[in-house]
């Protein structure tokens, strides 16, 4: 069994693909820890990545969002005690870009900036970063042949993980929603390409997939909807979108790494969603070459305590232990951010707490769904007073 003081990386996975994904990038594999703290409840699979030990978790099954997520950092920390970063690898919804050509497949690692909320990554990852740029710039990422290395060692998943054919990769307009009928685009929307965004093929001399540098958007949601999808591009310059990472980022300091599985709108499927967790894992594991062992070694140790997130750590403890002590009790919640005004909206907070409400509700999913569709025309988000009224109190 291995010593959990050897380990020097936390790699964070939300979803089984992307622990799959991660685990076929690592260099060797190790045995399981000799030991975890008595309340950790996480999975790991431990071993090297270049000459770095790297303990690799994935969240429980079925379970997503920002507290899930803070769970899973928190008791990682406490059983390796000498975790210096973290790295939040996986798959995320893409937006349309004036700047980037985003495209399935495509990574997205997280812009550095300084804001009240988010705490910034470690400086030795900020500085592999822009080392790794540079790389790109002169020889490409290369990410498929990182890949693709990885899928000769391990056979069994080159029909799933490979790269998806182009003919699949379609953007729709974002005024064509797609039918809540259809359990699929196959048949549906693919066969009106009057309903396709036109797009050129990538040349020889751009990387294919391309690694962009951009804001993440976080929430605890999924982003279903284009045209609120293109506000936050057109107004924040939001390149992705996920669920987990806020959740992680301000306890758990690190870089966010996200593969475009679609493009955060109501057309979800899933063909891409393997090979966007390969693309985010093979540049994760470019960038760890990156950085030298002594360096990392030089970086603070991970405090979970830190003072900067002891509430946010026991908030999500309080609210994770609600949720599955209770079979019958549904738990709403909301995270304000003191610190900022933006955060701090009653509206905000009116339609977090309906949507969730209606999302755990089948008889309030379809109403939600008509109302978001029905606005999404104006280019608009639901008032407070409609999402109200779709929630129907219990008889």
């Amino acid at each position: 069994m291995s010593d959990p003081i050897r380990y020097s990386v936390g790699w964070i996975c939300a979803i089984s693909t992307e622990f799959v994904a991660a685990q076929a990038l690592l260099d060797e594999t190790h045995d399981g820890p000799q030991h975890v703290t008595i309340h950790d409840n996480n999975s790991y699979v431990l071993g090297t990545v270049g000459k770095h030990n790297v303990a690799i978790a994935v969240l429980p099954d079925g379970e997503y969002g920002l507290s899930s997520a803070a769970i899973t950092a928190r008791d990682m920390v406490h059983s390796f005690p000498n975790i210096r970063i973290s790295l939040m690898v996986g798959i995320g919804g893409g937006a349309l870009s004036t700047k980037h050509d985003v495209r399935l497949g495509d990574v997205v690692e997280q812009k550095f900036q300084t804001t009240r909320i988010l705490s910034q990554p470690p400086t030795v990852l900020r500085t592999a970063v822009g080392s790794l740029k540079a790389a790109h710039e002169i020889d490409g990422a290369q990410l498929d042949d990182i890949i693709n290395q990885a899928l000769l060692k391990k056979p069994r998943l080159r029909q799933k993980y490979q790269r998806q054919d182009p003919d699949n990769d379609r953007l729709y307009r974002p005024d064509f929603v797609h039918s809540i009928d259809a359990t699929s685009c196959t048949g549906y929307c693919d066969c009106q390409p009057s309903n396709w965004v036109p797009r050129s093929t990538r040349d020889e001399y751009k990387d294919n997939p391309t690694v962009h540098y951009g804001l993440i958007a976080s929430a605890n949601q999924l982003m279903k909807d284009a045209y609120i999808r293109d506000k936050h591009e057109e107004e924040e310059d939001v390149l992705c979108f996920e669920m987990e990472a806020a959740g992680l980022i301000n306890h758990f300091p690190g870089l966010v790494i996200r593969g475009i599985c679609d493009y955060a709108n109501s057309h979800k499927h899933k063909a891409w969603q393997r090979y966007a967790a390969m693309a985010a894992a093979a540049n994760t594991k470019g960038l760890l070459a990156k950085i030298a062992p002594n360096k990392l070694e030089a970086e603070k140790i991970v405090d979970i305590l830190d003072s900067r997130c002891g509430k946010t750590i026991l908030s999500s403890t309080v609210i994770e232990t609600l949720r599955v002590t209770g079979k019958d009790r549904i738990v709403l919640h909301f995270y304000f951010a003191f610190n900022d005004k933006t955060k701090q909206k009653l509206e905000d907070l009116i339609r977090s707490l309906v949507i969730q409400l209606g999302l755990l509700r089948d008889d309030c999913q379809k109403l939600l769904e008509d109302l978001f569709f029905t606005c999404s025309h104006g280019r608009r988000l639901p008032s407070c007073d409609e999402l109200c009224s779709v929630w129907l109190p219990a008889d």
